[in-house]
């Protein structure tokens, strides 16, 4: 979007604020524009870069002028953020800043004042949110400032990822990046003019603190409005015309051939030959990548460019779970790592993570059968079950990275999760008996996991100094042979260590947990358990994708109108509560959920699940497709009236974008059913985002998995036989065993009046043979001979 730039005047570009702290405490968020371009940011996320808080406008705001004062202690008289039920916003109910939700009465107010609108943009777990909270928003001049002279508006990114979306599209517009805390300054009429991240709160020699941005943008709303207002109009139509997704005159999407090899030589030059992953750092789980590369593999095996893509992403997925961003003592992963090898993390754990990683550990277990990773797939989930889940069966949104050292102390980041030497060797001091010199348990543990009395922590990451992040350093054979044990007994002692460091770190305070529950994320992770649960044969991991889904349609979704909710909060006593009036959905709540539910339908065969996600995938079609250019807008256009652009998330980042998603659905739904309609939709949405898959196939690798499904053809298979009988099962198993992502798995029970029967009417022509279960697979109106050895069902499988 470089040519809104032309129309900007001056870009004021604020350097690093306490760049060696801030190099250690991001946000997590999505790839940035300039992503995946060899550049200095390369691989990090938008909301992941140093808070450096790059300012973009038409504001001419020289660097100077008066810091501002010091925050004074915040006044307890709640703004009308108190009857919010967002985390985030509950957050800043006590700020002197006269804060609105975003809304009509703070449009109206605007209008009626003729002032413009302040809008800031985080979420609950965001380091930086804090810190700007606590520097800035508790201040009562700046407060005054902000209620005076503008309307302030604060928004949860997380529960109207729309509103994110639209003011983060001019910020990476108009500036070197994005991120949170996003603050954007808007004319009346919700049309951006000044935008940027982070801001310090005083100035520097070469850096304008928060105070003084707002005296200059008071001062030019006074003096140059219609300039102001005229310049916003200018970038906002640039941003439309850029942001344009449409099929145009294209008739077809591109060869799925060319593009799936141009991504793969995009990934191939930009990977870390040591220590895995796509950047230097800091460094991201990329489990889009990830899968991309495995599906590469499939149909490039015997090639070496195949084996390339099974060693980059088998790897990567090692040496992230070797690393500090992996934690090791409590499971789960961590948001990113800030250094290249994986070692000191920012510390906070978002659901989509996990979700996306359990089902990336639990393919390399399929293609690998190493078990290393179906531990560590099994891990994660073990994390989310006891650490981000309702007890009515949905899942929270994250746990935030910073928390106190002690009760009453100021929260620091990673507090929760770093040791001393001294606190090992304390809780470990037992003597390790057979080794060939004087050991203890605590000296064994440390030993492995890299933990040093200095700290294993760099001093440049400020309040982590003299800690240790605990990072695998040998393997247990070295481990082992290093002081003359049996490989067996080093992994009981340290998984006994382990376990006694976890029953003493739950005496120390916990991160925050923001326990809004989100259906898109939701749908997420149903399908981590779903398909890992249907991948290791566990019935109980099922259970849990089973009760999530249950939840959704019992708290989530509204009958009357077929339409899902977006979010829903735990109240008193872990009821479910939800706002007045509700949040409706996003295109992502369908696209995951749906995703889920097809995903739960092939591990539990429950046909109700799919029943309810083709009625999901039409009210998608009804709500968000564009019946004009292609593909699916990301919110519906009531519900995002007033905001300057419609847009079509063209990323897959942090999160595959919901158009990826839904295009992986709408393939899936074809084979489930035979419908055309949803085929024709599935090249439709390809062929519209044909020109970024072209250019940047990288930034879409999900979508590049989705077109070449598109072309090679989805193989159905069909498995007759009784949903509880062992040899149904046996097939059943055999079939998720595999690493097949471009299939749909049926069960045909005989009955002729069955969801499925009526949808696919060959399934009535597929016999058991000898009475019993007997599988079939077909592709293009063909079907296989009919097979009941579970063996050969194998061979046919994965040749």
């Amino acid at each position: 979007m470089l040519g809104a730039r032309a129309w900007l005047g001056r870009v004021l570009l604020l350097p690093r604020a306490g760049a060696g702290l801030a190099a250690s405490r991001r946000c997590p968020g999505v790839w940035p524009r300039t992503w995946p371009h060899r550049s200095p940011s390369r691989g990090s996320s938008s909301r992941d870069k140093d808070r450096s808080a790059t300012v973009s406008s038409s504001v001419p705001m020289p660097a100077g002028g008066k810091g501002s004062h010091p925050s004074s202690t915040p006044q307890r008289v709640p703004n009308r953020l108190i009857h919010e039920k967002s985390p985030y916003l509950l957050q800043h109910a006590y700020n002197p800043v006269d804060w609105y939700p975003w809304g009509q009465e703070a449009f109206d107010k605007a209008r009626k004042e003729n002032k413009p609108i302040f809008l800031s943009v985080g979420y609950s777990t965001c380091h930086w949110c804090h810190m700007m909270e606590e520097e800035s928003f508790q201040n009562e001049e700046i407060g005054r400032l902000l209620s005076e002279d503008f309307v302030s508006v604060k928004v949860d990114r997380e529960e109207r990822p729309d509103v994110d979306k639209v003011y983060m599209t001019f910020v990476q517009a108009t500036s070197s990046g994005g991120g949170w805390p996003m603050n954007v300054w808007l004319t009346p009429n919700l049309q951006p003019f000044v935008g940027g991240t982070y801001f310090p709160p005083e100035d520097g020699l070469t850096r304008v603190g928060f105070r003084t941005v707002l005296l200059r943008i008071r001062e030019q709303w006074k003096q140059n409005k219609n300039t102001l207002l005229e310049n916003s109009q200018r970038v906002t139509t640039a941003l439309l015309a850029r942001s344009e997704i449409s099929v145009g005159d294209r008739q077809l999407p591109p060869s799925a051939a060319t593009v799936n090899n141009r991504c793969f030589q995009q990934l191939d030059e930009g990977y870390d030959e040591e220590y895995g992953g796509f950047a230097e750092a800091p460094k991201f789980p990329t489990p889009v990548i990830l899968s991309f590369l495995f599906s590469y593999w499939l149909s490039h095996r015997l090639t070496q460019d195949g084996s390339r893509a099974q060693q980059m992403a088998l790897h990567t997925l090692k040496m992230m779970a070797n690393g500090g961003i992996r934690d090791h003592v409590g499971q789960g992963f961590h948001r990113y790592s800030t250094d290249r090898q994986w070692h000191v993390p920012h510390f906070e754990k978002m659901l989509y993570d996990q979700a996306q990683l359990a089902v990336a550990y639990s393919q390399a277990f399929q293609l690998s059968g190493d078990e290393f990773y179906s531990d560590v797939a099994k891990g994660i989930l073990q994390y989310v079950a006891r650490s981000l889940s309702h007890r009515s069966g949905g899942f929270y949104s994250a746990e935030d990275a910073d928390s106190p050292p002690e009760r009453g102390q100021r929260p620091k980041e990673g507090a929760y999760y770093v040791w001393t030497v001294k606190e090992v060797q304390q809780l470990l001091p037992e003597p390790v008996l057979g080794a060939t010199e004087p050991l203890t348990s605590g000296q064994l543990l440390m030993k492995h996991y890299g933990l040093t009395e200095a700290g294993n922590i760099s001093p440049s990451q400020g309040e982590l100094q003299g800690q240790n992040v605990l990072t695998v350093r040998y393997s247990l054979e070295l481990t082992a042979a290093r002081f003359g044990l049996d490989v067996e007994a080093v992994r009981t002692l340290l998984n006994s260590g382990l376990e006694k460091l976890f029953q003493a770190r739950k005496h120390r305070p916990k991160p925050h947990l923001d326990s809004k529950m989100l259906a898109a994320w939701n749908g997420l992770m149903v399908s981590g358990y779903a398909v890992t649960g249907a991948v290791l044969g566990q019935d109980r991991l099922i259970n849990y994708a089973t009760n999530g889904a249950k939840f959704l349609k019992r708290h989530m979704f509204d009958v009357a109108s077929g339409r899902l909710m977006r979010t829903c909060y735990t109240g008193p006593g872990g009821t479910v509560e939800h706002s007045n009036p509700p949040c409706w959905g996003f295109l992502e709540d369908y696209a995951f959920v749906v995703r889920g539910l097809l995903d739960l339908y092939e591990a539990s065969q429950e046909s109700a699940w799919l029943e309810w996600a083709l009625r999901l995938q039409d009210t998608q079609d009804k709500l968000f497709w564009d019946s004009q250019g292609g593909g699916y807008f990301c919110s519906e256009a009531e519900l995002g009236a007033g905001l300057p652009l419609r847009l079509k998330d063209d990323q897959d980042g942090a999160e595959p974008s919901a158009n990826s998603v839904s295009a992986h659905n709408l393939l899936r739904l074809h084979g489930f059913t035979g419908h055309k309609d949803w085929m024709d939709k599935c090249v439709c949405l390809l062929t519209a985002f044909s020109e970024r898959m072209r250019r940047v196939p990288v930034a879409l690798p999900e979508m590049v998995r989705a077109l070449s499904a598109q072309q090679q053809t989805l193989k159905q298979i069909v498995i007759c036989g009784d949903r509880q009988a062992k040899d149904t099962k046996a097939l059943v198993q055999c079939v998720h065993s595999v690493y097949i992502p471009n299939k749909v798995l049926i069960l045909a029970d005989g009955d002729p009046s069955s969801f499925l029967s009526r949808q696919l009417p060959f399934l009535s022509t597929l016999r058991r043979l000898e009475d019993q279960a007997t599988a079939y697979v077909c592709e293009n109106q063909a079907c296989s001979v009919p097979i009941t050895d579970p063996c050969e069902l194998r061979k046919l499988l994965h040749p």
